[in-house]
C-alpha cells in the first residue's frame, strides 16, 4: 500500500516501524516527520493540520490509506476532508474527535452512554473553580477543556497551584474540576470503524517527570506492556479487556453513532482501577504516546490490514488482534528544562551504541539532522524501546541502552516498570 502518516513524534515513528516490519513492501510517506522517521519513510513538506493540502497530496500521490497520528489534525477536520474524497483515513472526523478536543463533550457522551467516570464541574471563572474545589474536595484535579498537548492537567493537594493552573487556562476557555479517583491507571486502545471495536493490549504510562511519580505532568516519560498485575484483580488481562470493551468502549461508540458522529479510528481509553470498579479518566481520539511504542512491537497481526479495515468499515471481518508474549518497556529521554521550557538544539550522541543493545530499538520523538549532527528539537527527544522474555530483562536492556545516549542536560526516569518487576 501507499500510506501517508501524519505527525512528527515517537508515536508516528512507532506506527511506521510497525508498518515496516510487515512482509508487505509498503511505500510510506510522513508529514512532517523527524530525523528518525526520515530513515523509514519519505518525508513530505506538508502541513498536517491543513485539510485541503493533505487531501490534495493524497489524491495526487494515489495514497491508499491516510493515518492521522496527533490530535490537532483531527480537531482541524483533516479526516473529514480526506474521507469526503473517498480515501480511507484512520482517524475520526472533527465532530467525533471532540471526544478528546473537549473534556466537557466527553463527559456528556459518557453520561449518555452510562459509562463510569468521576464527577466533574465545568468552570469558566476562578469563582466557579473555587466553588468546585469546595464541592469535590482535595486532591484537586483541574483539566483544560480543550487540547493542551498532554500538559493541561494538574493533580495536587495544594490549592494554590491548582488555582494557578486554572487561571492559566481560563483565558483560552473553560476548565473542568474533577473528582479525584484513586488507583492504578491503565491505557487501553480500541480500533473502531464506526460500529465495531477491536481492543489492543493494555499498557501503563508514567506521566510525572521524576522518579516516584513526582514533578510536573508531562506528555509521558515511559511505559510498559502487558500488565500482569491485572491477573490478580480480574482473573486475567483478557477478562479485564472484555469488561472494558463491553462496559466502556462499545457503549461510547454506539452513543457517538446514534448522534450521527461515528468514530472511525483509534479510541484511547485512559482508565483507573478504583475500589468501586474501572472508571474512565479521559478519552483520546488517537494512539497514545508513549504507550504505542510498547503496544505495537508486540502486535502479531499486520497493522496495515487492521488500520485499513477500520478506515473502510470492515472490522467485523477481523478477529481480535493477537499479541506476542514478549514484554516491552520504553524509557523517554527528554531535554533539559522539559516540560516547562525545554532546551533545544543540543547534539545527540551514542545512538548506534544504544540501538546495538539486544532487543532494543529507538523511536525518535523530536530530532533534526543538521550539518553539525543530530540535535534535539523538542522536549521529549528519543524513546528507547526494549523487548524481553521478562520485564526484568526488557527493563535491563532499556536502561543499558539509554545509558549509551549522550545529550547535555538530558533527563529520564530510572523507575519505569520497576514496580512490575518487584511485584
Amino acid at each position: 500500500m501507499r500510506i501517508l502518516v501524519l505527525g512528527s513524534g515517537a508515536r508516528e515513528h512507532a506506527i511506521i516501524l510497525a508498518l515496516r516490519s510487515e512482509e508487505a513492501d509498503h511505500e510510506i510517506f510522513a508529514a512532517l516527520g523527524n530525523a528518525g522517521i526520515a530513515q523509514d519513510a519519505a518525508l513530505v513538506a506538508l502541513d498536517a493540520n491543513d485539510p485541503a493540502g493533505v487531501t490534495q497530496f493524497a489524491l495526487d500521490n494515489a495514497i491508499d490509506l491516510v493515518v492521522v497520528g496527533p490530535e490537532a489534525p483531527l480537531v482541524a477536520g483533516v479526516a473529514d476532508a480526506v474521507r469526503e474524497r473517498g480515501i480511507p483515513v484512520f482517524g475520526p472526523g472533527r465532530a467525533a474527535a471532540q471526544l478528546e478536543g473537549s473534556k466537557a463533550f466527553a463527559k456528556r457522551i459518557m453520561d449518555a452512554a452510562g459509562v463510569p467516570t468521576g464527577r466533574a464541574v465545568r468552570a469558566t471563572s476562578l469563582a466557579q473553580v473555587e466553588a468546585a474545589f469546595h464541592e469535590l474536595g482535595a486532591p484537586y484535579v483541574v483539566k483544560a477543556d480543550g487540547l493542551a498537548a498532554g500538559k493541561g492537567v494538574i493533580v495536587t493537594s495544594d490549592r494554590d497551584p491548582a488555582l494557578a493552573h486554572a487561571a492559566a487556562y481560563l483565558p483560552t476557555g473553560a476548565v473542568l474540576v474533577e473528582e479525584y479517583l484513586d488507583g492504578p491507571e491503565v491505557s487501553l486502545f480500541f480500533l473502531c470503524d464506526g460500529d465495531h471495536v477491536l481492543p489492543l493490549s493494555p499498557a501503563q504510562d508514567y506521566k510525572r517527570l521524576r522518579d516516584g511519580d513526582h514533578g510536573p505532568n508531562t506528555g509521558g516519560m515511559g511505559a510498559y506492556s502487558p500488565l500482569p498485575w491485572l491477573d490478580g484483580r480480574f482473573g486475567s488481562e483478557q477478562e479485564f479487556v472484555d469488561l472494558v470493551t463491553r462496559e466502556i468502549a462499545e457503549p461510547v461508540i454506539r452513543q457517538l453513532d446514534e448522534e450521527g458522529t461515528p468514530f472511525i479510528g483509534l479510541l484511547y481509553a485512559g482508565l483507573i482501577v478504583t475500589d468501586a470498579g474501572v472508571k474512565v479518566i479521559e478519552f483520546n481520539a488517537r494512539f497514545g504516546d508513549p504507550e504505542t511504542q510498547v503496544v505495537l512491537p508486540r502486535l502479531v497481526d499486520p497493522l496495515s490490514e487492521l488500520l485499513l479495515a477500520a478506515a473502510s468499515g470492515h472490522l467485523e471481518d477481523h478477529p481480535r488482534p493477537a499479541f506476542a508474549e514478549a514484554t516491552a518497556v520504553t524509557v523517554v529521554l527528554a531535554s533539559e528544562g522539559y516540560p516547562e521550557a525545554p532546551v533545544t538544539g543540543r547534539l545527540i550522541g551514542g545512538l548506534d551504541a544504544a540501538a546495538s543493545v539486544e532487543g532494543v530499538h529507538l523511536a525518535h520523538a523530536a530530532t533534526t539532522e543538521t550539518e553539525a549532527g543530530l540535535v534535539a528539537s523538542g522536549g521529549r527527544v528519543l524513546n528507547v524501546v526494549a523487548l524481553g522474555t521478562t520485564f526484568a530483562q526488557a527493563r535491563q536492556r532499556a536502561y543499558r541502552a539509554i545509558a549509551e545516549l549522550e545529550l547535555e542536560g538530558g533527563q529520564y526516569r530510572t523507575d519505569i516498570a520497576e514496580r512490575v518487576v518487584e511485584h
